[in-house]
């Protein structure tokens, strides 16, 4: 693994480094003194691992396909943004629009996330990206989302955004414990959580319990509400009779 200081270094001269570390066939790379520097592995393709140590600036892995990515620290926004394929592990908090239109892989978030979380997700035959989050989440979470799975386990503070789900068409969100119909946008609904729900849920929450170290079986003794969309159309009257 070769190790980069990005200590007072600008975003282009240090994805210029990675990209020349890239090229030369290094298939792993850390990232030390990271301060906030934007579009790190943005457009990547292939088997590659990146760890990142501080905070990782605007666009993280933005339109990746296949990368790891470890983030030892917190996120801003649009990490993930229209990611194709890949996972994004972020151990600390992350900020606004992550997932931005994500078409796959997988992004966990041991901590909060800010607002938009998920908006315009997607998904395609057996493409079917995920967010999964530990804490809490802010407004507009899986806003005119078109498919994908959005989970938030609030397991530090009970608090959720309002406006959950506006416009959704497609995909399905998960929070533990009950939110309040009042919570939801236009087009989002609460489905009843059934058992084969549970099983869903534990498929899918599995590597992000053993990645953090949470017992899964307590998350899951806690029950989630559900929430789908009323139709895959739900503006469709506002352009059609």
């Amino acid at each position: 693994m070769i190790i980069i200081d990005a200590k007072n270094k600008k975003h282009k001269e240090l994805n210029e480094e990675i990209e020349k570390y890239l090229n030369n066939g290094y298939k792993r790379i850390k990232l030390i003194n990271v301060n906030g520097q934007r579009y790190i592995f943005a457009g990547v393709k292939g088997d590659y691992y990146l760890e990142i140590e501080g905070v990782a600036g605007d666009d993280l892995g933005a339109f990746m396909d296949g990368p790891t990515i470890v983030v030892k620290g917190n996120c801003q926004d649009a990490a993930g943004n229209t990611m194709n394929y890949g996972k994004i592990i972020i151990h600390g908090d992350a900020r606004d629009v992550i997932g931005y239109a994500m078409r796959g892989g997988c992004i966990y978030i041991n901590g909060d996330v800010g607002y938009r979380v998920g908006i315009h997700m997607k998904e395609y035959k057996e493409k079917r990206p995920l967010i999964i989050v530990a804490n809490t989440a802010g407004d507009f979470l899986g806003e005119y989302m078109a498919g994908g799975i959005l989970i938030v386990l609030r397991l530090k503070g009970n608090y959720i955004g309002d406006f959950i789900a506006t416009g959704i068409h497609g995909g399905r969100i998960y929070i533990r414990g009950y939110v309040d119909e009042d919570k939801l946008g236009y087009g989002a609904k609460i489905e009843e959580f059934k058992d084969e729900d549970v099983e869903f849920l534990r498929n899918k929450l599995e590597e992000f319990c053993k990645i953090f170290g949470y017992d899964l079986d307590k998350i899951l003794r806690k029950d989630f509400t559900k929430i789908v969309p009323i139709s895959h159309r739900p503006y469709g009257k506002l352009y059609t009779e």
